[in-house]
């Protein structure tokens, strides 16, 4: 029994993020990061654990009142915490990502929490069908709406900010905090939660599908024309060239030519970035090319050259922040 048990707390959850991320065209989530957004949940989960304790005893708290207002809010702001590090990190270039690495945390929290009550309480298999297809769904439900909302709020703000990731939080509180109230029997709770989930993925997953196709392909030929430019000698006459013309009175010839030099490069392995998301889309799975680890060891070079002062100021131009930053682990390098 303990097996069928296990089966119902686990697997609903662990399938539905497999399937998350089988769905998407472009497969933008890596193995790597998807085992860390996992292993974060997880962690989020211990901490929680302790953390609620403490809470309760301080506050005098019942644990209805832990359950339902002050336990969601610990565990979205732990969850939502490792959401913000991997969006710090540029793990997430896109909602699609974003959803589901939100999804990978809440789904890792679940496990554990899980874990805990299948070896310390003895409850019927109907409790798991609940905890697994009801509970477990929430939390990575909850964590993704948290992922997406902190992802509109960076691509707004151009950063991650600390105003932008509160009503994320806010939304995550709310939506865990009334599935604990129980306002809906058990059995017919999981039934919305396990239904309203896939739906809100589906959405977002067809509006990032468009976004994501309108930034490869602008961003493909944005790439192409720079090359183009460069390979001609006619960059002075274009935008960029007047962008770097007006660069001369604050920066020394030596450093210029570095700054072209990391334009050309960031333009080559956008290109290729793009490349391997077409071709991704289109069925097919290249495999890295070690030869990227020497293009991107001279870009490190050519920014450390130039300097942080030189960084900021092509960073107008470059975009060396948000998706032009993430879409390096896209070429199997960071």
């Amino acid at each position: 029994m303990i097996g069928l048990h296990a089966a119902a707390s686990f697997l609903p959850v662990l399938l539905f993020l497999a399937i998350l991320r089988s769905v998407d065209p472009y497969r933008l989530v890596s193995a790597r990061s998807l085992g860390l957004a996992l292993l974060g949940g997880c962690v989020a989960a211990v901490v929680a654990f302790g953390l609620n304790g403490v809470i309760r005893d301080a506050l005098g708290l019942s644990e209805l009142a832990l359950s339902r207002y002050a336990g969601p809010l610990v565990e979205e702001f732990l969850k939502g915490a490792v959401v913000a590090i991997l969006l710090l990190r540029n793990r997430a270039g896109f909602l699609v990502d974003a959803a589901i690495l939100g999804f990978a945390i809440g789904a890792g929290f679940a496990c554990v929490e899980n874990l805990y009550l299948l070896t310390t309480r003895d409850l019927g298999l109907a409790t798991w069908i609940v905890r697994g297809f009801g509970t477990a769904i929430m939390h990575g439900g909850a964590t993704a709406v948290f992922a997406i909302l902190a992802k509109l709020a960076e691509e707004r703000r151009d950063r991650v900010t600390l105003v932008g990731l509160l009503p994320p939080l806010a939304a995550a509180f709310a939506l865990h905090s009334l599935f604990n109230h129980f306002v809906l029997p058990p059995l017919l709770s999981t039934a919305v939660i396990a239904l309203s989930v896939p739906l809100l993925v589906a959405v977002v997953f067809s509006k990032s599908e468009a976004s994501t196709r309108d930034w490869i392909v602008g961003g493909f030929d944005a790439d192409q024309e720079v090359l183009q430019l460069m390979e001609t000698g006619v960059l002075s006459d274009s935008r960029v060239g007047h962008y770097l013309g007006e660069l001369k009175a604050r920066f020394p010839g030596e450093i210029l030519v570095d700054m072209l030099c990391l334009v050309r490069l960031e333009a080559e392995l956008s290109i290729r970035a793009k490349g391997i998301l077409m071709m991704r889309e289109a069925g097919f799975d290249p495999k890295p090319d070690d030869a990227l680890k020497a293009k991107i060891h001279e870009t490190r070079y050519l920014e450390e050259s130039i300097g942080s002062v030189g960084r900021r100021a092509l960073d107008p131009f470059l975009r060396i922040r948000g998706k032009e930053q993430w879409q390096r682990s896209v070429l199997g390098v960071r």
